[in-house]
């Protein structure tokens, strides 16, 4: 079983590895470095935003294609901002379907979302079984999670992504970017994020960074006898 880990930035990518002992490998790829684990992980600081974690997913994807040892399996992870009182600061959420939620066109009626406008998809669900067995290792949510390009920063728009999303527990950056790069390769994708943040109005006093990235290491050490015991054939 090989795993891609896909996070934003360094400081996520250190917090699943601290679910591993031992030292981490570098493995250069055009534009970003893997990091091999020595438990046999994968890990990808691919970028901040769709389009760089796309891109950079793609390129880990591809280079394991050509070594002729494709992934079986590929996690967004990382903090994300929690919708209250669903998913609290510190909690975790695993996405049953992972949503591009500014991917489209604002009319005069409202918000049209690019597959209204006949255009390709805004979202995609990881497969059933293995969502249910990320809630089962580590006790998260399951429930949408939006990907947007620009964070919630105000009252009014929390409301009107909950309008439109009902089923939302959390918003962040990279996860539509990882699964699009997964599907093009079609490989199966997870998203897990670890709640840093209410969704809302900006309060940086109120974000507990820290405590996030702890629940994602935690999280990660219960997931991955979870993750190696799942086969692509589960239902």
């Amino acid at each position: 079983m090989r795993i891609l880990v896909a996070t934003a930035v360094p400081v996520e990518r250190d917090a699943v590895a601290r679910a591993f002992t031992g030292p981490m490998r570098e493995i250069p790829l055009p534009g970003v470095a893997l990091n091999r684990t020595p438990g046999g992980y994968d890990l990808l600081a691919a970028g901040v935003g769709p389009a760089l974690a796309a891109a950079s997913t793609a390129a880990a994807l591809t280079a394991a294609a050509l070594e002729g040892a494709p992934y079986d399996l590929v996690v967004s992870a990382g903090i994300a901002g929690g919708f209250q009182p669903e998913a609290p600061l510190g909690s975790l959420v695993v996405a049953d379907e992972i949503t591009a939620a500014d991917l489209g066109a604002e009319t005069a009626d409202g918000f049209l979302p690019v597959t209204e406008l006949g255009f390709g998809t805004v979202t995609h669900r990881p497969p059933q079984s293995l969502v249910r067995a990320a809630v089962s290792a580590t006790g998260a949510r399951p429930g949408t999670v939006l990907t947007v390009s620009t964070v919630t920063g105000t009252a009014a728009r929390a409301a009107a992504l909950r309008e439109r999303h009902p089923a939302a527990l959390a918003e962040a950056m990279e996860g539509f970017g990882v699964a699009e790069a997964a599907a093009a390769h079609g490989v199966p994708v997870l998203e897990l994020r670890a709640v840093s943040n209410p969704v809302g109005p900006r309060d940086r006093a109120a974000w507990r960074i820290g405590d996030a990235l702890s629940a994602l290491t935690t999280a990660f050490g219960k997931l991955t006898p979870a993750l190696e015991s799942w086969t692509p054939h589960d239902q």
